[in-house]
């Protein structure tokens, strides 16, 4: 087993989900680092860590460039943490911390773990590394919830469309819950795209355009034709921030019908009302909120006068610095 390094630095929330790894790859080394963001302490929701796994000692070029990742450390005079950890496994150590959760009906671990043996749970295996959605976060959780309460009490959907997927989970607990649906899943960052790629196939969940598939493509908002083509949908699930939620407001509203569900999350408590009275004006109405600290996930629901129809303009999208301002 080959010596294992990690690099860390604080950051912000914002900082955290628009993490890319794109810069730190100018590095020489032949190795590929694993970086992993998490949340430092619930109480404190906008204090995260970036910790970067490296098989060999980084190099100067890659930790001048991580700090490049976190420009609130940089502005604070903080230097990220070099430390080496040994000789063990640095894809386990990127799972240290994440242990397996119940949400709803769904068991959702990691590789390093075992699935559950409870026939009445749904195993999800998600791999902390370089998307936004592992599970452990209460957005996600929230929304996992938020899901399973819907099938719960009967609704049935047949056109999802998973806006911002991360890592894919909330499309694929869509895809466990609604097995006949057509369900497509979008998110503006490459990266994010080849992660839930990786992850569908870690769970046998095929990709394609059919029904009992799942369609991924890298869009920012519903610019792509294929989620424009698909339009009206029953359900839209939309976990990113609450800046990029208001700007995608009359996007999402012209790709509903009347009744459609829409599941959002990734906003704060302090910033419901903003994002709440943007999907109002848009003809949604609120119909239950899930609070986890200080994290809503909100169900709305499309009123009926506000039915869809085509429309012969689009709307714009938010551009893509706007999904990783602050939150």
């Amino acid at each position: 087993m080959s010596e294992t390094w990690k690099v860390s630095i604080p950051c912000t929330r914002a900082e955290a989900r628009a993490l890319s790894e794109d810069n730190l790859f100018i590095s020489s080394s032949d190795s590929t680092p694993t970086i992993v963001a998490s949340e430092i302490d619930g109480k404190h929701p906008d204090a995260w860590m970036i910790d970067v796994y490296c098989e060999t000692q980084p190099e100067p070029e890659l930790i001048g460039n991580l700090l490049q990742l976190s420009p609130s450390a940089r502005k604070a005079g903080v230097e990220p943490l070099v430390e080496r950890l040994g000789d063990e496994d640095w894809v386990s150590l990127s799972q240290q911390g994440l242990e397996p959760l119940r949400a709803g009906r769904f068991h959702v671990h990691t590789s390093s773990d075992r699935p559950s043996d409870d026939a009445r749970l749904t195993n999800i295996c998600i791999d902390a590394g370089r998307a936004f959605g592992t599970g452990h976060h209460e957005t996600t959780m929230g929304c996992l919830q938020s899901l399973d309460q819907l099938r719960r009490t009967g609704h049935r959907f047949r056109n999802i469309a998973d806006l911002g997927t991360g890592t894919g989970l909330l499309g694929f607990a869509a895809y466990h819950l609604w097995p006949d649906a057509r369900i497509i899943a979008s998110d503006i960052d490459p990266v994010a795209v080849a992660v839930t790629e990786a992850n569908a196939d870690l769970n046998v969940i095929p990709l394609g355009n059919g029904r009992r598939h799942i369609r991924l493509v890298q869009s920012n908002g519903l610019d792509h034709p294929a989620l424009r083509n698909r339009a009206p949908f029953d359900l839209i699930i939309a976990n990113i921030l609450a800046g990029p939620l208001v700007a995608l407001a009359p996007q999402i509203a012209t790709a509903s019908g009347a009744g459609t569900v829409l599941l959002l999350a990734g906003l704060l408590t302090r910033q419901k009302n903003d994002v709440v009275r943007a999907y109002v004006r848009e003809g949604f109405r609120l119909k239950r909120t899930h609070l986890d600290n200080e994290w809503p996930c909100l169900t709305l629901v499309k009123a009926k006068k506000y039915g869809w129809t085509r429309k012969p303009h689009r709307k714009k999208s938010p551009l893509a610095s706007d999904y990783f301002g602050e939150c």
